[in-house]
């Protein structure tokens, strides 16, 4: 089936203004809901597009019936983000990625038929959101292939959730000691950038992180690339 594209002009998301950026107090339920409705007035038999920015770009754990490399205006990948439970530990607090606004992200944008979209946004919810940190919004991607609305979950500076600014020590410290369910911040960070890379997105800023622990040495490569700004 023909991936369907809602032009700019006839789909305008609306985002509304979260109640509470505390995910003891957000209804998950609720905000898959709101995004499941979102999709539905998107028009006829709409397809879902994700916007991949961090490990739904090396692992998704959907099959995209087509990925797209993508760019967004307006949100930049950031390490910014605490884990202490997947990445980290609560004494120990680790990290994963966060889009924040400003700047630009490339990444990857996925389609899900329209037919799939009801049977997966349960497991890519408990996926994204096991707990409701992330706000769901739906962003334009640039593509080659034209422009594409996509489903990307961002981070509020306003979320608990957010690191604010850390200096190198504390990410040395991170890349060093913090270790969750899924395995250490470090390695969650390194897969990314290969992940990155693979689809020859360059990303300076995750570069210049990994360059804090010593044994990092990204190899040189004469492959396509794809500047990332400001983290992504």
């Amino acid at each position: 089936m023909a991936a369907l594209e809602t032009h700019p002009a006839t789909f305008r998301p609306r985002h509304a203004r979260p109640a509470t950026w505390d995910p003891a107090q957000r209804d998950g339920a609720q905000m898959m809901r709101d995004t499941l409705a979102q999709w539905r007035a998107q028009g006829p038999r709409p397809d879902l597009w994700v916007f991949g920015y961090a490990s739904l770009v090396w692992r998704p754990e959907f099959d995209a019936a087509e990925q797209r490399l993508a760019r967004v205006h307006g949100y930049h990948r950031s390490l910014q983000m605490w884990s202490r439970v997947n990445r980290g530990t609560p004494e120990r607090p680790g990290l994963v990625f966060a889009l924040m606004a400003g700047g630009s992200c490339s990444g990857l944008a996925l389609r899900v038929p329209h037919e799939r979209v009801e049977a997966l946004m349960p497991t890519l919810w408990a996926r994204e959101m096991p707990n409701p940190v992330y706000d769901p919004k739906w962003l334009l991607c640039q593509t080659a292939q034209g422009p594409v609305h996509a489903l990307a979950f961002t981070l509020s500076r306003n979320s608990p959730n957010y690191t604010g600014a850390l200096g190198a020590e504390r990410y040395r410290e991170i890349f060093t000691h913090s270790v969750g369910r899924y395995g250490s911040t470090l390695d969650y960070a390194r897969q990314t950038w290969h992940g990155l890379r693979t689809h020859g997105i360059e990303d300076r800023a995750l570069e210049k992180l990994l360059r804090l622990v010593d044994d990092f040495s990204p190899p040189r490569s004469t492959a396509a690339r794809v500047a990332a700004p400001r983290g992504g």
